[in-house]
């Protein structure tokens, strides 16, 4: 989460240097529409439908790192469309969808999208970059910038020596089990993450660990898991400090370039210059669904492996308990017993994976309001065990087909 600083139009479009209406539709209905709060989870559904899209667009909004793609794309073919008995219609607009593209065994089975939203627009993901940061520690381990995630935080971030993060191991960070007292209630101004994002860091310090060391420990190191967003805010800069590389420039050398992405992609930046890795990376859907794929592979890019053996394996389930039945939490993904992960952002924003069927579905929305488990959440659930049976269904007739074949 971040908010952002706005302006009066005539200001913005002095900054851009250029006219009002020369800008696109998306950006004159975000000045159109200006919040009087800059906290994003205040703003209005109109406002979130134009600002979502178009985050990176206007520099006082924040700025951006570009995420840079290669020369070749990975190739995203044409499935059996999916036969999904659902109400689509319903469920699209029910969750606000802008975007929902579904790959099931490399091939796209249905693709759509609304809110005046297409294949060629980017989308911000809100916390989905979270197991985009995460994978990067597993890169850099692999690169040997990292040596274990047995290893102190303070090994890589200078400034946390003496707070409470001097006990607090990487595996811990990636767990969200350090043991740190934290408040993400998203409809609190008072909480750590409304304050995290006004807090001004000295001359020289990094604004994420300005903020952090600030923090009181509430339980052993490894004993209580509680969601923050700061400390994935932390795992970027503990990466950034560890490759000497930009966040948003080494994603695009392991996996963003090699892989194949079709677009570039952009990562807001907090007030000291690192990427806001908790929150923010603005891709195309189609390209979120193929950072599935590429986890879904095991984590190969180009040819070459980009995290170690067995990462993803370990990434991708239960590795601290949330006190919901049947999930918890790995390494900054969301698990399942069944084998399936997720990534998910405020507003809808989500990479589901589940590798026993070989299917990724990436979807981005405008929910009415930030969380809702018991309403969107859930609906959003039960759409995904909806695909998870038409897969099935639709299998059954093909292993029967093949079988005869086989038999022939």
């Amino acid at each position: 989460m971040t908010k952002w600083i706005l302006g009066a139009v005539a200001v913005i479009a002095v900054v851009l240097g250029v006219g009002y209406f020369s800008l696109d539709r998306d950006q004159r209905m975000l000045l159109s529409n200006l919040p009087t709060d800059r906290n994003v989870l205040f703003w209005s559904v109109e406002q979130r439908d134009a600002a979502f899209r178009t985050m990176d667009a206007l520099p006082v909004l924040a700025e951006a790192r570009v995420i840079e793609a290669g020369e070749a794309t990975y190739p995203l073919p044409e499935g059996l469309p999916l036969d999904l008995n659902y109400d689509l219609d319903g469920y699209f607009a029910d969750q606000r969808t802008s975007a929902l593209v579904i790959v099931h065994d490399g091939k796209v089975v249905l693709e759509r999208y609304g809110l005046d939203f297409g294949p060629e627009g980017k989308w911000t993901s809100f916390s989905v970059a979270k197991s985009l940061t995460s994978t990067m520690v597993g890169a850099a381990i692999k690169d040997g910038a990292i040596e274990s995630i047995d290893d102190p935080v303070t090994k890589y971030i200078t400034g946390l020596e003496g707070s409470p993060y001097e006990d607090v191991s990487v595996a811990q960070l990636l767990t969200m089990t350090s043991g740190v007292m934290w408040n993400e209630d998203y409809t609190d101004p008072n909480s750590d993450v409304a304050r995290f994002n006004e807090h001004q860091a000295a001359d020289g310090e990094d604004v994420t660990v300005s903020y952090m060391k600030t923090l009181a420990q509430e339980a052993p190191p490894g004993e209580k898991w509680v969601y923050k967003t700061g400390e994935t805010n932390l795992i970027g800069v503990l990466v950034s400090e560890a490759t000497g590389k930009p966040l948003g420039e080494y994603l695009s050398e392991k996996i963003w370039a090699p892989f194949g992405m079709e677009q570039d992609a952009t990562w807001l930046l907090g007030s000291t210059g690192h990427e806001i890795s908790g929150c923010c990376v603005q891709a195309s859907t189609r390209d979120m669904a193929r950072f599935g794929l590429f986890v879904l592979g095991g984590g190969v890019a180009g040819g070459e492996k980009v995290v170690p053996d067995g990462w993803f394996e370990a990434a991708t389930v239960k590795q601290a308990d949330i006190g919901a039945p049947g999930k918890g939490y790995g390494y900054q993904w969301w698990t399942n017993d069944d084998g399936s992960f997720a990534a998910q952002g405020i507003f809808g924003q989500g990479i589901f994976i589940d590798p026993a069927r070989k299917l990724v579905i990436a979807s981005n929305s405008n929910w009415p309001t930030a969380t809702d488990y018991e309403g969107v959440g859930s609906q959003r659930e039960e759409f995904y065990r909806a695909v998870q049976a038409a897969i099935d269904r639709q299998a059954g007739p093909i292993m029967q087909e093949a079988e005869a074949v086989a038999a022939e």
